[in-house]
């Protein structure tokens, strides 16, 4: 079972930056393609960012590409998220993901493990 946690959401200025971090369960690092989506209030989950096994494939959602880096570090079992220009409709809840599957799909139907969680707001 892989167990996700996330950490790094809060409230920031519009043009300031977050930066997410998701830590997973033993093993993670080597096995699991992690993601990162989003869901605002009422509306669908949305795919952000996500990076293969070996952190060298990396698939960014258009709307927010320019602004976003996705990194991993496997022996730690970690994946972080940096988002700099943040804007008021970027705040949404951040999840990290897992999946035992091949590549580094981007639809949350392909994911298997979910983090709680971890909320982003931007303004004023």
């Amino acid at each position: 079972q892989v167990q996700l946690v996330e950490s790094g959401g809060g409230l920031v200025q519009p043009g300031g930056s977050l930066r997410l971090s998701c830590v997973g369960s033993e093993r993670t690092g080597r096995t699991v393609v992690l993601g990162w989506f989003r869901q605002a209030p009422g509306e669908e989950r949305e795919f952000v960012a996500t990076t293969d096994r070996s952190g060298t494939t990396r698939y960014y959602t258009k709307s927010m590409k320019a602004r976003l880096t996705i990194d991993r570090d496997n022996s730690r079992n970690t994946v972080w998220l940096q988002m700099d220009g943040l804007m008021p409709e970027d705040s949404a809840t951040f999840y990290c993901a897992g999946t035992l599957s091949l590549g580094a799909p981007t639809r949350a139907d392909d994911y298997e493990y979910w983090g709680p969680g971890t909320p982003v707001t931007v303004s004023s």
